[in-house]
Formats: C-alpha cells, structure tokens, sequence
C-alpha cells in the first residue's frame, strides 16, 4: 500500500507547500484580502501623524518665543502666572466648583 503512494509523496508534498503559501499570500499580514484592514490603518496613521506635527509645531513656535534672543514677553508672563498660581488684577477669573 505505501509502496503503491511513494511515487505521489513528492507531489503531494510539493502540492501542500503549494497551498501553504497560497494561503498566506491571500490572508497574511500584507495578503490580498487585507489591504482593506491596511489602507484603513494607513489612513488612521496618517491623521496621527498630521495631528502630531501640528502639535510639535506649536510647541517648537512656544519655545522659539520664549528663547533668550526672541522673548515675547506677554507668553513669559503667562507661563509664569500660570506655574506661580497668580492673577493680574484686570484678569477676569471664574471659579468653578468641583
């Protein structure tokens, strides 16, 4: 009996490996039937990028501002009444409870 199937091994295992990698190739990470998922996942990426790089924009113009050669002087003061818990007497405040 098994001398009878020794001739079909080589095919059938050639026919597995076949198939093995068929099916990765459509349902892999980067297969065929995934790049819906991929292109949804680029997209989200890609708005997480833009939203980052607006966020480190601003950032590098606060520190540009308060560098020593371009001090702007109204953003020192507010970061320093903000960290001191301070107010200028012709602010409005309003307090909120929590």
């Amino acid at each position: 009996m098994i001398a009878a199937l020794r001739p079909y091994l080589p095919t059938a295992l050639f026919a597995l490996v076949i198939f093995y990698f068929g099916v990765h190739a459509l349902t892999g990470d980067r297969g065929l039937l995934t790049s819906e998922r991929r292109d949804d996942t680029l997209a989200a990426r890609t708005e997480e990028l833009k939203t980052l790089r607006d966020e480190r924009q601003a950032l590098e113009t606060q520190v540009r501002l308060l560098s020593s050669r371009h001090l702007s002087r109204d953003l020192l003061e507010e970061k320093a009444r903000v960290l001191l818990g301070y107010a200028d007497p012709r602010d409005y405040i309003i307090r909120i409870r929590r």
